[in-house]
This record gives structure tokens, C-alpha cells and sequence, in this order.
């Protein structure tokens, strides 16, 4: 007989503003936004006081101002976040057999056999009480059978509290909720819900599968799942050696520190590019050198979590510098990007970088059409021959 499930979804609660009151505990209580205050800016995160005006994450800085004139801007803390993020991680680490890092503030902990031992309520109690006494942030948690509804009941229960749904409650959980509570429904979903008489939860699921895929294909059977309360989706365990990687071993072993950086340069934007593609940020990078006499040596530093090109290769070109003899020969250059974790609207949108990523990820579409080699920087460009005419 299979041992019954117990999912744990942990999401730290306004995860930017509440390190940033860490720093300024006077401005509790305050409506406050991180992120730019100007014309271009755009809203980070936002405290819940602020959310009761109707300003949310992504929302222009000129409408979150209209809305709410005495809101406190914020240029945050993009370290501090990436600080914050790891002493939670480490202490789910230390306490959890398994557990999923499914953004910069959120995870699942798979708790499954666990009430052999002791209580799992009590237990995810007492995990949830260890990371606010450690790290002084507010934390929320869902208990369930499976990951979506531990989701939504996080959802119900912030901020800063927990709601557990036993097993065989999830539609008593679920029904009196309303479709936009549903994960992965979003906008468009909702108002064509809306145009056929659905609204709460229950309407979805009294709705025949049938119908449901004549108005939405495949996903139609995923909503009347949602609705239900079925999810198998499993605990994808976080490890801190998944990585992406590039390797290049010469024709010719070279000392040539420019053709050094060059090829260097170039493994950096492709292993950033593979990034982006699985729509990821890394927290660690590595750089592998092996000389002429096949000694291998590697070097790597921890980062804040990122997915953009310039912030990697100076890292890179850092390390290399730190790790490289003057004058010995290499034979292979490596670059490694670890510690992966999804990208969320909040990173993309962090202090600038969304607009940087967004050109990054607009030459990335124009390397998926005509190939990767299609953008590239000056710097990685064979030099011309001499005596070529300029055009």
C-alpha cells in the first residue's frame, strides 16, 4: 500500500520588501514598492499595504503612483535577496529529505513517510517557526496531498500564516474559491471562463471534461483536474550540481591571454544563452583550464542569481584571471554555470535588469531563427585580414 503524500509549499511572504524592512523596520505598515520611481520604472514587488491600492508586481511606476501618491519607492537590495534566498534554502536543506526550489522565495518539500516518525503538521510547524527565528522573515505554508493544492492553500493563508488541507478535503478546499486562484490561469483563461458561466472553482469542476476541451483543446482536462484537486506532479529535487556547461579544447595549446579571453567570452554567452533558454538564473559560476601538460584546475565563486551576459563574463574573465599562470600554454577552457533556479517576473524585473534581459532575450530569438552564431560580440569576431578595404 502506498504511503499517503504530504506536500509542503512554503513561499516567503513580500520576499523583497520584507528584506528591505529587515534593514528599515521604521517603514513597517507603510505602503512600500521596490523598484524604479521614474517615468521607465517598473514595480518589483510591493508590501501588502501597498496591494490594498491595487498596485501588483510587473505594474508601471507612474500607475502604482497614481494609485497610491504616498507610496515609498525603493531601488532595492538585488544581493541581499540572493543572501536571503540561500539561508532559507540551507535551512530547508538541513531539515527536508527532499525539497524543490521553485523560485528565489518559494519551495516544496516533499514530507511523504514522514508521519512514521512524528507528527508532519507539528514538524512543518516547526521548520516554518526555525526560519523566522534564523532569518527574521515572514514565511507562509500550505500542507497537502500534492503540490497544487499546498500552492493555493499558501496562497489563502498569506501573509505570514499557514493552512493545512487534509487528505479527501481538497474540493471542500477548493470549490468556494474563484477560477483565478488556479495556478497557470491567467487573464485570458479567466474572462473566457467567464463568457460560458464559470467563476468559482466548483462551476469548473461540475463542467464535463467534454466540453471543457471544446473550448480550450487539451488544457481543458487540466483545468477540470485543477478543479478537482489532481496533481501528480512530483517533488523535483534541488540540487546545487545541476549545471550548464561549455567546454573547448584547442588544435593549438596557447598562452595568447586576448585569444584567451576571446574564446571565453564566447562559451559565456552560449552557456548564458542555453540559461535563458530553460528559463533559468545561476548562482555560481566556474571556470576549468587545463594546461599543456593535461594538469586540470577549476575555480568558481558563488554569485547573486542572474542571467545576463555582461554580469557573467566579467565574472568569468575574473576568475580566470585569479586562477591562470602567466605564460603557460592552455589546452582546454571550461565555463559552468550552477545553483539553477527558475526565473520569476520579480528577478526579471529587478532594479534595471529587466531591461537588459529583455534585449538579451531579443537577440536570443534572433540566434533561435538563424543560428547561435548569428549575434555575437565584437569581441569574439576573428580579426580582419590585413590589408582588407573598409566598406
Amino acid at each position: 500500500m502506498q504511503p499517503l503524500r504530504y506536500i509542503a509549499h512554503f513561499d516567503l511572504d513580500a520576499f523583497f520588501v520584507s528584506v528591505e524592512l529587515l534593514k528599515r523596520p521604521e517603514l513597517k505598515g507603510k505602503p512600500l514598492i521596490v523598484g524604479g520611481d521614474g517615468q521607465r520604472g517598473i514595480v518589483a514587488a510591493c508590501s501588502y499595504e501597498a496591494r490594498k491600492f491595487g498596485i501588483q508586481s510587473a505594474m508601471p511606476s507612474v500607475t502604482a503612483k497614481r494609485l497610491c501618491p504616498e507610496a515609498i519607492f525603493i531601488r532595492g537590495s538585488h544581493g541581499e535577496y540572493s543572501k536571503y534566498s540561500r539561508m532559507v534554502t540551507q535551512i530547508i536543506a538541513d531539515s527536508v529529505p527532499q525539497y524543490e526550489k521553485a523560485s528565489i522565495d518559494e519551495f516544496y518539500c516533499d514530507l511523504t513517510g514522514m508521519d512514521k516518525f512524528f507528527g508532519v503538521s507539528q514538524w512543518t510547524r516547526k521548520l516554518r517557526d526555525k526560519v523566522i527565528r534564523e532569518t527574521g522573515l515572514p514565511i507562509s505554508y500550505g500542507l497537502s496531498a500534492n503540490k497544487l493544492v499546498s500552492k493555493m492553500a499558501t496562497n489563502e493563508a498569506k501573509p505570514n500564516g499557514y493552512l493545512e488541507i487534509p487528505h479527501g478535503r481538497e474540493t471542500a478546499f477548493l470549490w468556494p474559491l474563484t477560477v483565478d486562484k488556479i495556478p497557470m490561469v491567467g487573464k485570458q483563461t479567466q474572462q473566457q471562463l467567464y463568457a460560458i458561466g464559470i467563476h468559482t472553482i466548483e462551476q469548473l469542476a461540475n463542467t464535463s471534461v467534454q466540453s471543457l476541451e471544446r473550448t480550450f483543446g487539451k488544457w481543458g482536462r487540466k483545468l477540470w483536474e485543477k478543479a478537482h484537486g489532481i496533481s501528480e506532479s512530483p517533488v523535483e529535487a534541488y540540487s546545487e550540481q545541476k549545471s550548464l556547461s561549455h567546454e573547448n579544447t584547442f588544435d593549438a595549446d596557447s598562452n595568447d591571454i586576448a585569444h584567451l579571453h576571446t574564446e571565453l567570452v564566447k562559451m559565456t554567452e552560449e552557456t548564458a544563452y542555453d540559461l535563458r533558454g530553460e528559463e533559468k538564473l545561476t548562482g555560481c559560476v566556474a571556470v576549468k583550464l587545463r594546461y599543456s601538460d593535461f594538469t586540470t584546475v577549476s575555480k568558481q565563486e558563488v554569485i547573486d542569481y542572474t542571467a545576463l551576459d555582461d554580469v557573467l563574463i566579467e565574472k568569468v574573465l575574473s576568475l580566470f584571471g585569479k586562477l591562470h599562470k602567466k605564460g603557460e600554454k592552455v589546452r582546454l577552457l571550461g565555463v559552468r554555470f550552477s545553483h539553477l533556479i527558475p526565473m520569476t517576473m520579480q528577478m526579471n524585473l529587478f532594479d534595471k535588469s529587466e531591461e537588459k534581459l529583455e534585449l538579451f532575450k531579443a537577440v536570443d530569438k534572433i540566434k533561435n531563427q538563424f543560428g547561435i552564431d548569428a549575434v555575437r560580440k565584437a569581441k569574439t569576431l576573428p580579426p580582419k585580414k590585413s590589408g582588407s578595404a573598409e566598406k
